[in-house]
């Protein structure tokens, strides 16, 4: 089989180097095995880099024949990224992994992967088994978001994040779905076809520091939710008629005191109350808010990327591309 493995890289110059020996290293053990063929490679996508990791590349694409690379016009995030390199290389492989750059992700199981595809498995996970090598904090909020998630009825593979082997023909399922707010992680699963999972050993960065920052994790976290499960709203909705039941209450209590001359001041429990209330009408207000920025951003139909240069052994010079519906 030819693989590709396609790898979205933001500032990376300081492990990219490290990063390409060891790909470099499991691509000739595999070739050795006769598990891929020698003329599989690995994309790299720069998603608009302020330092010198697109040069890197460059500098991997002339000096060894595995590595390839795309160079996005502008920043478009993680999982724009990840969609623009996928959709360039399902056309030149029979299927394509796509891992971090800083491969924290198990490479080892790379291969258990490759022998899940040839048993006939389109889709193959790696699913975190451990993650002793992050950060607590970081730990901590992944474990926390995949909680989010599940309760929020999303339909994910618990502990898998974007270390993933896809198919040829589930790329070019993928490519049918059209949403600009990307989550991947929801829309692999849409898919169908057979799928299974291998285990995925979490280690340390070697170099450089995570990109995937608390705040990028709770905007991920906010789109997915928002893309895939309409149950913040029914939430709203049942919040609202819980206070609803309250306040009738709070009126018959208002017309006994009314009719029996009770003197209340009333102070507190008033302001109590409206700052309660006040605060569920603006969390409302922007959850649904949310939402109606989402179909804002769908119905215009921009472009989810834009691809600068397209460098690839098979023409042996830099090209250009037409960029993603």
């Amino acid at each position: 089989m030819r693989l590709g493995i396609v790898s979205p890289c933001y500032n990376e110059h300081e492990v990219l180097y490290l990063s390409a020996q060891k790909l470099t290293t499991l691509f000739d053990e595999l070739i050795a095995k006769g598990k891929i063929d020698s003329d599989s490679f690995v994309l790299f996508v720069n998603d608009g880099s302020r330092d010198n990791t697109w040069e890197i590349i460059c500098d991997l694409h002339k000096n060894n024949r595995y590595f390839s690379g795309i160079n996005l016009a502008h920043n478009v995030g993680h999982q724009n990224a990840i969609m623009a390199g996928m959709m360039t290389a399902r056309t030149l492989c029979d299927a394509v992994i796509t891992i971090d750059a800083d491969l924290q992700d198990d490479i080892n199981a790379i291969e258990e992967m490759i022998d899940r595809y040839n048993e006939g498995y389109d889709i193959v996970y790696g699913v975190k088994v451990s993650r002793k090598a992050d950060p607590f904090l970081k730990r901590t909020s992944a474990q926390l978001f995949y909680r989010f998630q599940n309760s929020m009825g999303l339909k994910t593979i618990p502990n898998h994040a974007d270390f993933r082997l896809m198919s040829s023909r589930a790329l070019e399922e993928l490519s049918h779905y059209d949403e600009r707010n990307l989550y991947l992680r929801g829309i692999v699963p849409l898919l169908g076809y057979r799928t299974t999972t291998v285990n995925d050993v979490i280690s340390g960065r070697e170099a450089g520091a995570s990109k995937y920052t608390i705040s990028k994790m709770l905007n991920l976290a906010v789109d997915g939710i928002t893309s895939f499960s309409i149950r913040p709203i029914r939430l709203i909705f049942s919040a609202g008629l819980f206070f609803l039941l309250i306040s009738i209450f709070i009126t018959i209590y208002i017309l006994y005191s009314y009719f029996v001359h009770s003197v209340v001041p009333g102070w507190t429990s008033m302001m109590l109350s409206l700052w309660f209330i006040g605060s569920i009408i603006l969390l409302a207000i922007g959850v649904g808010g949310e939402y109606i920025g989402k179909i804002y951003v769908e119905v215009k139909m921009r472009p989810r990327y834009n691809i600068e240069q397209f460098i690839h052994h098979e023409n042996d010079k830099a090209g250009s591309v037409d960029n993603n519906k």
